[in-house]
């Protein structure tokens, strides 16, 4: 458990140097945003490119798929109904709160956290490809109807959603690993490279993001932030156990797997997406904040009450 601890120690002080950044104001009032851009057009894709080019295909296509699935659409859903019908939120600030409530951070804090606790890193790879390939072109087509001036017909925005570059970089690493193509260190090198520094610039970009601002501060959107928190660190494991447990009927180690899979806190991709679309980053920012902290107690009691016997 100390490995677990050691892996939030790491993510909270890239935080920190992005919140001592914007403190000083070291790059300027424009740092924050110039780094979302960096991270969400450049660096994430080829760092998805690399985490799904090198995952196995048989853990891709594993059971735990359709529950980890399942299990964040039933979330999603939870969040948008009294988000729609009884606060009349706009459809991005929406689409922010469900993936704040159900989107997990299944890389950079998920693949440390299977390796040390559940004794293999390919037990996200499954999550990683439902939220990349599957979630994240809906979401991106969504947001962009929502959210930008241009034409809302299908055509237009289905070609938007197809080049996003965090789109192209999944879809062509899932086809990598699928196909079996053993790619040469001249083309893998550079990009990991690349792809290494994605996570601590968007943990510095996000850390930027806090500087002036109070969590659950007087944004308006304070009951946004706490449905989204309490979702993603309570109901989502209970969901995703009562799922495997008695729908799937999975192994006791799988129970496990999909459990600690969904008390994973937010993904900080939300942030960056809210960033991009301008819309609900202070439900991002914060949920993303309260969740990061908050699973690690929830994390400890997963694993406590569902691991197997020996």
């Amino acid at each position: 458990m100390l490995d677990v601890l050691t892996g939030f120690v790491v993510i909270g002080v890239a935080i920190l140097v992005g919140w001592i950044i914007g403190r000083i104001d070291l790059l300027g009032p424009n740092a924050g945003p110039i780094l979302g851009r960096l991270t969400f057009f450049v660096l994430s894709p080829f760092l998805l490119f690399v985490v799904l080019s090198e995952a196995d295909v048989a853990m891709l296509f594993s059971g735990l798929l359709p529950v980890s699935a399942l299990t964040a659409v039933v979330i999603f859903i939870v969040y948008a109904l009294p988000a729609r019908l009884l606060w009349k939120r706009r459809t991005g600030d929406i689409v922010i709160g469900a993936l704040a409530s159900g989107q997990v951070n299944s890389n950079n804090i998920g693949i440390p956290l299977s390796l040390y606790v559940l004794g293999s890193a390919a037990f996200p790879a499954p999550v990683i490809l439902f939220q990349l390939l599957i979630l994240t072109p809906i979401v991106m087509a969504i947001l962009d109807a929502a959210t930008t001036t241009g034409s809302r017909r299908p055509w237009p925005i289905l070609k938007r959603t197809i080049t996003n570059p965090i789109v192209l970089g999944s879809a062509l690493g899932t086809a990598v690993a699928a196909l079996g193509i053993d790619l040469p260190p001249i083309v893998v090198d550079p990009l990991h490279l690349l792809a290494n520094a994605a996570v601590p610039v968007l943990l510095i970009s996000y850390g930027i993001s806090l500087n002036g601002q109070r969590v659950l501060g007087p944004s308006g959107r304070r009951r946004d932030i706490i449905l989204a928190s309490g979702l993603k660190l309570f109901a989502m494991p209970l969901v995703a156990w009562a799922l495997a447990a008695f729908v799937f009927r999975l192994s006791a180690t799988e129970i496990l797997v999909v459990t600690v899979l969904a008390a994973l806190p937010t993904a900080q991709n939300v942030f960056n997406y809210a960033q991009r679309y301008q819309t609900g980053e202070t439900i991002a920012r914060d949920t993303v904040f309260i969740t990061t902290v908050g699973c690690v107690p929830v994390l400890f009691l997963v694993v406590l009450l569902l691991s197997p016997v020996s």
